[in-house]
């Protein structure tokens, strides 16, 4: 099983981004457009797959605490 944690975009060039975790930062590849700097996505495989709604993502950071 999988599990996707919801990260921050934190920088945008062309169609890399850094996406911001709180305890790490990883790049991933974006393939649509859209995207903009602070909104929470949901990265698998080094894609952006989905963009998260800001509320949603952090209830979900908030219940993974002390788990990720």
């Amino acid at each position: 099983m999988c599990l996707m944690v919801p990260g921050k975009i934190s920088k945008i060039e062309r169609d890399t981004v850094i996406v911001n975790y709180g305890s790490e930062k990883r790049k991933a590849k974006i393939i649509d457009k859209g995207y903009k700097k602070g909104d929470y996505v949901l990265v698998q495989g080094g894609i952006v797959v989905e963009k998260v709604p800001e509320q949603e993502a952090k209830e979900a950071l908030k219940c993974l605490q002390g788990f990720v």
